[in-house]
């Protein structure tokens, strides 16, 4: 049996929403390569902002979430409007449990490898540390936004990077933001990031295609006047011990992986190689569909497997 020819053939004329914000009403351009697929399939298909008065969201079959890239200063109206949200993908409350990076917490208590952080909570007494290179950042974030990279060990940078450090982290938790330090891992320079990607499949979530990702952050937060942070983006073939922690990571989503529609694990190299967990996206991750050879198709046929 054909099972995406049969979903697809019960599924024609269905309405689904892919949900952006108002800065890019009609989607990324990656994300638009997923349309003609779908309108192959018999889907009608529209951009739909967030937030955009007026819209019934019970009229659609289902909404995807795409691009909603400016709910961080709202996250609590962002989660709030998910749970009002008939058909959601992903589900609301894997939304509210992945726009927070504290769950990386919880993830690394399980036994996922995740890289080092130390958490400072507004109030927090925080001092820098004496030697290294870290990375500062708040835990509700997107796109790379109030992220910064200091080096603690070099003689021409030490001093003023310590004295930014500080004040980023003030800053931060003025706005009461729960900060995050890690250190900043040296294969980013070289190996880079990788990022996998999974989309929803008969079985649960299949592995659909990865990419690597170049270094992005310089040095201390300059502020971005953008949604995001420009990328480098190239394909990659993941390695057996990448895909393993990916599933690893999957495996302890709460409410089981098998109920999303799409996965992003983004994972460097630690000190010994081993690959860590620097980011779960679950909620309005890049798919990079314009890098793989039929992600498109995949992501469709994943979409209309998820349709009632």
């Amino acid at each position: 049996m054909n099972f995406q020819h049969d979903r697809t053939a019960t599924r024609a004329n269905a309405r689904v929403a892919l949900v952006t914000c108002s800065t890019i009403p009609d989607l990324e351009a990656d994300d638009r390569l997923v349309l003609p697929p779908l309108a192959a399939r018999g889907v009608t298909v529209e951009p739909v902002v967030w937030d955009a008065e007026g819209v019934d969201w019970g009229g659609y079959d289902l909404a995807v979430l795409r691009s909603p890239w400016d709910y961080v200063p709202r996250r609590d109206e962002f989660v709030a409007w998910a749970g009002s949200v008939p058909a959601l993908a992903n589900p609301a409350d894997t939304i509210a449990w992945n726009t927070d990076k504290g769950y990386l917490a919880g993830l690394a208590a399980a036994g996922v490898p995740t890289v080092a952080t130390d958490w400072v909570r507004p109030g927090d007494d925080w001092t820098p540390p004496e030697v290294g290179e870290y990375v500062i950042k708040p835990a509700v974030s997107a796109g790379s936004k109030d992220t910064g990279r200091y080096d603690f060990s070099a003689p021409e940078t030490a001093a003023e990077h310590r004295r930014l450090a500080v004040d980023h982290v003030a800053r931060l938790q003025a706005a009461q933001r729960l900060v995050m330090v890690q250190p900043y891992l040296e294969a980013v320079d070289t190996y880079g990031e990788t990022a996998l990607l999974f989309f929803a499949g008969p079985d649960g979530l299949a592995f659909s295609h990865a990419i690597r990702k170049g270094p992005m952050l310089t040095g201390p937060d300059q502020g971005v006047d953008d949604l995001y942070l420009a990328e480098k983006i190239t394909p990659r073939t993941p390695s057996e011990a990448e895909q393993a922690v990916a599933r690893q990571v999957l495996a302890a989503v709460p409410g089981g992986a098998e109920r999303l529609l799409y996965a992003r694990v983004d994972l460097i190299p630690g000190p010994d190689g081993t690959p860590v967990l620097v980011e779960l996206e679950l909620t309005e991750p890049s798919l990079f569909l314009g890098y793989a050879d039929g992600a498109a198709e995949r992501f469709a046929d994943a979409i209309v497997a998820r349709l009632p």
